[in-house]
């Protein structure tokens, strides 16, 4: 089976098993999710999504939160770990939105490459849920899954990865595909302990039981 074809059965086994997919981070704005999603690093979405309702209370717009301090932002958001860092770029990233985008997050995805803790994995993610673009998200899910499955070969970098599925990938069904792998990572095909194949619904194709 080439790869073309092993994607669209993929695509099509997990669109039967999770009907809905959508991002696990809560937002109503754009900005809303560059911020979430860089708090999500090494956090998991629901924390994410209790921490940032404070945060977006108390700073309920991209120009609150560009003039808010740096060290009341990371004392919110210390829960998600990395707080210094991660407050660090929210600032930096709330303010080039504010002085250099009029507060709108940018639809082209090397503009947002420039806004500061955004890289790709972020720019693919609001591409595809923001903008309804052609996107491919390479997180910690969708490249474990892709090497189990045979998507790629052996392919760790993010960046490499996403580049190969883009080759195999309707770019309309990138984004969703990201999320229902996410989903099944979870669920299923799961990192800390032997994945579940007895009930996963890509096992008759899955390299790996091949």
């Amino acid at each position: 089976m080439t790869k073309k074809k092993l994607a669209l059965e993929v695509i099509e086994k997990l669109k039967n098993e999770y009907p809905d997919a959508a991002c696990t981070l809560d937002y109503d704005d754009a900005w809303k999710l560059l911020v979430s999603v860089r708090l999500a690093a090494q956090c998991t979405d629901a924390r994410v999504n209790v921490v940032v309702e404070g945060l977006f209370d108390k700073y309920p717009s991209v120009a609150a939160l560009a003039e808010a301090d740096v060290d009341d932002i990371e004392n919110i958001v210390r829960p998600c770990g990395l707080g210094r860092s991660k407050a660090r770029d929210i600032s930096a990233c709330m303010k080039m939105l504010h002085e250099k985008y009029s507060d709108t997050v940018p639809d082209d995805f090397d503009e947002l490459l420039k806004l500061p803790g955004v890289g790709r994995k972020s720019a693919n993610l609001i591409m595809g849920d923001v903008f309804g673009k052609p996107a491919i998200v390479t997180d910690t899910h969708c490249i474990r899954l892709a090497n189990r499955i045979g998507l790629v070969d052996n392919i760790k970098e993010p960046k490499k990865v996403e580049m190969a599925l883009w080759k195999i990938i309707p770019p309309e069904e990138g984004s969703d595909l990201c999320h229902r792998l996410v989903i099944h990572g979870r669920e299923v095909c799961t990192a800390r302990t032997a994945p579940y194949c007895d009930r996963c619904c890509l096992a008759d194709i899955c390299r790996k039981n091949i």
